[in-house]
Order: structure tokens, then C-alpha cells, then sequence
């Protein structure tokens, strides 16, 4: 291990809120006299299947956690997934079902490890204990936190003010997540901003059983590609762990310039003093699509590798500097009888678009193209006098050709 304060130092980078700096460096001293590790823990509802870079904000900062010795638990809140989070949201929340808190349990296991060493993570189940209590024990633990401290927060005030429906449920997200804390003995939970509320509740039920309260620490919440919105699939501004790395290298050439510095900050291991630099040169006028490209090129390389980053940059040139069409284009053949065909329907049928109404929404901001030729008409029919080559977005080609 390394000596406390130059452990502090490495995982201060980056948090928003840390509570407290004095907490955590008598844990590392303590850990560092006694070489017992500290629990680290950080817990995921697994509401969808896949993982972006912005939730790796705080997943590289259990990494470094790990490489500094400590011990990681990456929590899969099966249990509280079929509760819901309420934060932030305006309304009670949907439940999701048990099969699909399995289903995305899954496939964050495999992700996750992309970032994390699997022969020193330790992947948790919160169903394990929480499936176990009894009514008496959800009783004793709803008795240890009031009403009104549970109205303090923000998104719960506003709904109280305005009249929209708390359901009990939801005051009982928090409570049961702090108990993950008890139940785990965490010296340490990680979160996003969004997340302090229930991280302090954490550190208040500890008390109450016992232990010794969990120090938080916060990341910030990544914004998209759009500059503007959190990160988020169903936003359409994400970039995904498992996504390729031409897709990745793609989505961060297309952020805005005043995203590149964060972007370096909270997604790769360039140190701070050359990310200063780069900030520097920019404000000098330096041309910011060079530094986009080395982001691009350092996320590829973290998730793949970096002959995969320098293959993806090439693409890139290929698709949008030279204004070439990729060799490998998905193809489908036709028969004449079905034509003519609506441009909205063949883009859905071939996975272009998830839906009718993303393909609507992608011809109306002019994001739809036929053979180099942008479409505004939403009944564009394609007529097989000759070849097609659909692209939709930056990156999505589809050819239609004769059978």
C-alpha cells in the first residue's frame, strides 16, 4: 500500500463531496497500520442492461480503490431494483420484475470487468440479505429514521408541496439501501451527486446499528454527447462499455468542445497536469478536434485496446474525412414485388432504428440519407430502379439490392 495521504491524494481526484476528508484519512491509516483493507461499496439497480461511461465515472474510481489494495464490492441491487429509485423522478417509479433484475444483473457482471479486476472484485446481491428480513426487521429498521428528515429531500419536498403521490415503497429505497451498508460493514460507499442523500442516510443507520459510519464520496454526473442532458441511453447521448470501438471513437468526436477537459478528467488516466495543458491550448486556439481525438483514442484503448483505438481514428478518416462508405455494409435483398417501400419501414425492419417513431424522429432532423441525399419526407418510398445505399445517422448503412 502506499503511505495514507498519497492514497488521499490519488482518490480525491475527480468526487464532488467528500464526507469526510478527516474520516477517510484515519480509515487509511488505520487500514495502512493494520494492512486490513477497507470494504468499498457502490450499488447498481440493474433498471437496463447496459453500462456507459458515465456510470464508469464512479466504477474507475472503485478501480482505484483496488489498485490501492482496498477491497470492492460491486452491489447488484436485485432487491431494490424491483423497488425503483425514486431520485429525481416526479412520479412513483415502475417496478421492474424478477426476471428482468436477473436478465440485467447479467450482463453488468460481464461489463463491469472491463474495468475492474475479477479476481479481486467482490460482486454482491443485496436479495441475499434483504430477501431474508422479516416484517419485524423492516419494522425496527423503518423506526430508525423519521418522516420528516425523509421530506428533506429535494425531489420528495417538491412532491409534498405540489401534491403528487410518495408511496411508501419509495421512502423505503433509501432505508434499504443504507442497510446494504450495515449488512456489507462499509468503510466507504461511492455514488453520484444525485446520490448524497441516500449515501448520508447510509452513514446515519450505521450509527444506529452499531457501526462505524461510512465515509461518501460523489462523482459528478457525466453529461451526454449533447453537451446538455445526463448521460442516458433512452436520451440517445451515451456512449456504452460495450459499445465498438469505432462507435466510441465516433459518439466523442461528436461532443462539444467544452466537454473534452471533463471527458479526460473523469474517463482516462491522463494526469491532471497534461489535461491543463490541453485546456490551455485550446483557449490559445488550438483546433479542439485534435484533443477529441486523443480522448477517443485513450477510451478505446481503456475498453479495448489501443491497436483497436488506432484501427477505429482510421474508420473515422475513411467515413468522414474522405467521405467513404464502408466496405462492410450490411446488405439485403429484395424481391421487386415488394416494392415500392417506405423508407420508414425498411430502416426498422433492419435495425437501423429501435421504432417507427425514432425513424420519424431521425428524417425530421434531416439525419436520413439515400444514396448521399438527405430525406425530409416521412412517405419517401424507395423504387428499385437501381441500388440503394440508406445511412442513417453518422455511423448506421444499410444497402438494398435485387434479389
Amino acid at each position: 500500500m502506499l503511505k495514507p495521504k498519497e492514497q488521499l491524494e490519488i482518490l480525491k481526484r475527480g468526487i464532488v463531496d467528500l464526507v469526510s476528508e478527516e474520516e477517510l484519512l484515519k480509515k487509511l491509516e488505520k487500514s495502512y497500520t493494520s494492512q486490513k483493507p477497507l470494504v468499498v461499496k457502490q450499488g447498481f439497480d440493474p433498471t437496463a442492461p447496459d453500462l456507459h461511461i458515465g456510470h464508469a465515472v464512479s466504477i474507475r474510481k472503485l478501480k482505484q480503490f483496488q489498485d490501492l489494495g482496498h477491497e470492492v464490492v460491486f452491489l447488484i441491487g436485485d432487491f431494490t431494483g424491483m423497488i425503483g429509485d425514486p431520485t429525481g423522478k416526479s412520479k412513483t417509479r415502475n417496478r421492474l420484475t424478477r426476471e428482468e433484475v436477473i436478465k440485467n444483473s447479467e450482463t453488468y457482471k460481464k461489463q463491469i470487468f472491463k474495468i475492474l479486476n475479477p479476481e479481486k472484485t467482490r460482486i454482491e446481491f443485496n436479495s441475499n440479505w434483504c430477501g431474508k428480513m422479516t416484517f419485524e426487521d423492516v419494522l425496527i429498521l423503518t423506526s430508525k429514521y423519521n418522516v420528516a428528515r425523509m421530506l428533506e429531500r429535494d425531489d420528495f419536498s417538491k412532491r409534498f408541496k405540489n401534491g403528487i403521490s410518495i408511496s411508501m415503497i419509495e421512502f423505503l429505497y433509501p432505508l434499504v439501501q443504507a442497510y446494504d451498508s450495515v449488512a456489507l460493514k462499509a468503510d466507504v460507499e461511492l455514488g453520484g451527486t444525485d446520490q448524497t442523500f441516500n449515501l448520508l442516510i447510509g452513514r446515519d443507520i450505521q450509527r444506529e446499528y452499531g457501526i462505524e459510519p461510512q465515509v461518501i464520496m460523489t462523482v459528478p454526473i457525466l453529461e451526454g454527447t449533447d453537451g446538455k442532458e445526463k448521460m442516458s441511453k433512452s436520451l440517445n447521448n451515451y456512449i456504452g462499455i460495450n459499445d465498438s470501438p469505432d462507435q466510441i471513437f465516433g459518439k466523442i468526436m461528436s461532443i462539444t468542445d467544452e466537454l473534452i477537459c471533463k471527458y479526460f478528467e473523469l474517463t482516462t488516466d491522463l494526469p491532471l497536469s497534461e489535461i491543463k495543458i490541453i485546456q490551455e491550448k485550446m483557449e490559445s486556439g488550438q483546433n479542439p478536434s485534435i484533443f477529441k481525438r486523443q480522448l477517443g483514442k485513450a477510451i478505446c484503448s481503456l475498453y479495448y485496446n489501443e491497436e483497436a483505438a488506432i484501427e477505429a481514428e482510421q474508420n473515422f478518416d475513411a467515413l468522414f474525412i474522405q467521405k467513404e462508405i464502408p466496405d462492410d455494409i450490411p446488405t439485403v435483398k429484395v424481391d421487386l414485388s415488394e416494392f415500392p417501400l417506405r423508407l420508414i419501414h425498411v430502416i426498422k425492419e433492419n435495425g437501423l432504428v429501435s421504432s417507427n417513431s425514432e425513424a420519424r424522429r431521425m428524417i425530421q432532423q434531416s439525419g436520413v440519407s439515400v444514396n448521399g441525399e438527405k430525406i425530409d419526407d416521412m412517405n419517401y418510398e424507395l423504387n428499385m430502379e437501381n441500388e440503394f445505399v440508406i445511412k442513417v445517422g453518422k455511423r448506421k448503412f444499410l444497402k438494398v439490392i435485387k434479389k
